[in-house]
């Protein structure tokens, strides 16, 4: 798989955040020649810290997706685009929609344009979201389940992932899709809200803090750790004709979040968890209980998670134990106690 993407000119947009950035780091271990588009627009996660082992082996373009007069030559020659730019804070998106459809919709038709015009054919894997299928009507959700979003955000997603599938139907771009689930690992922006209620445990766990879950803890989630997802869309990248152009992308356990929180709040070394009534902004789009069934991606892209919940945990407080500084705000990162081996339950 790894092997696919040797001296390849890569694109990666949004490749600054989270995800992306952990993404890129594996395509130039690879040897591909990456370049990144990032607009580091505020509070969506933007951190060039995330890209500091690369030590210069890549390049970094400030532009947002939708500028076509910065890209069109970076597109150009391209093999594959993996597309990471967005928003993707569902309270952000019903506080400013306006804001979110910028960022979520109108850039990406913009950028998908430009792709078809500058490389037709061109290879993009987009990272959308479970949230374009709202409340669960069945668990586990598969690729067939009704598209009925609770929030801006999941409008909008589903909005690009259906720009990206209809240029793909045209023949313009080869298009494939992921629909994530709740992603967790290094280099999450934990300093910034609206990014998960992980990387809020997370946070609490690092400053030893109480975490405090929304509504009474059974609420059902399949986190997924940063490397199996990565390893998700190196396989949607490479894969030559693959059978279906949108898959489900799952943790390897459903767990509660009462149990999600316990397991992080023991590894760090926190006090144990509390529940509280859901504020009124959040109950609005709370979707429930929710996991993912990724059979179509195992049986046509070989893709499974490697990485046990209880082993990224460990993973993701480690990192941060020791880059805290480059991860929280510096009231936050003065309350960080000194490290100490990272626990289990």
């Amino acid at each position: 798989m790894i092997s696919e993407f040797n001296n390849r000119k890569v694109l990666v947009t949004g490749g600054l955040g989270f995800i992306g950035s952990n993404l890129a780091l594996r395509l130039v271990r690879a040897g591909a020649r990456v370049t990144i588009v990032d607009s580091e627009v505020a509070g969506c996660g933007a951190n060039r810290y995330n890209l500091a082992p690369a030590k210069g082996d890549l390049r970094v373009i400030a532009a947002d997706v939708g500028d076509n007069t910065s890209l069109a030559g970076e597109i150009r020659g391209c093999s594959v685009v993996f597309n990471l730019a967005g928003e993707i804070s569902h309270i952000h998106s019903m506080r400013d929609p306006a804001r979110d459809a910028a960022l979520n919709a109108m850039s990406q038709l913009r950028f998908l344009e430009e792709c078809a015009r500058q490389e037709p054919g061109i290879r993009v894997v987009y990272a959308s979201t479970r949230q374009i299928y709202g409340v669960p009507r069945y668990l586990p959700v598969d690729e067939r389940h009704p598209i009925q979003p609770v929030d801006f955000n999941g409008i909008h997603k589903y909005a690009a992932t259906s720009y990206h599938l209809l240029w793909s139907d045209l023949g313009r771009i080869d298009a494939r899709v992921l629909c994530l689930t709740n992603v967790y690992g290094p280099r999450l922006a934990l300093w910034l809200s609206g990014q998960g209620f992980l990387a809020n445990f997370l946070r609490r766990g690092l400053l030893q803090q109480t975490i405090e879950i929304f509504g009474d803890g059974r609420q059902l989630r399949d986190p997924i750790y940063v490397d199996d997802a990565v390893d998700a869309f190196l396989l949607a990248g490479a894969a030559a004709a693959p059978q279906s152009r949108l898959w489900n992308v799952g943790g390897q356990q459903t767990l509660s979040l009462a149990d999600i929180a316990a397991f992080v709040s023991a590894a760090a070394g926190a006090p144990p968890p509390v529940c509280r009534p859901f504020p009124a902004e959040h109950k609005g789009i709370d979707i429930g209980s929710y996991c993912s069934d990724s059979t179509r991606i195992r049986e046509e892209l070989g893709w499974h998670p490697r990485i046990a919940f209880g082993e990224g945990v460990r993973r993701s407080l480690d990192y941060f134990q020791r880059e805290f500084p480059h991860y929280l705000s510096k009231d936050d990162a003065a309350l960080v106690p000194e490290p100490g081996p990272v626990g289990a339950p």
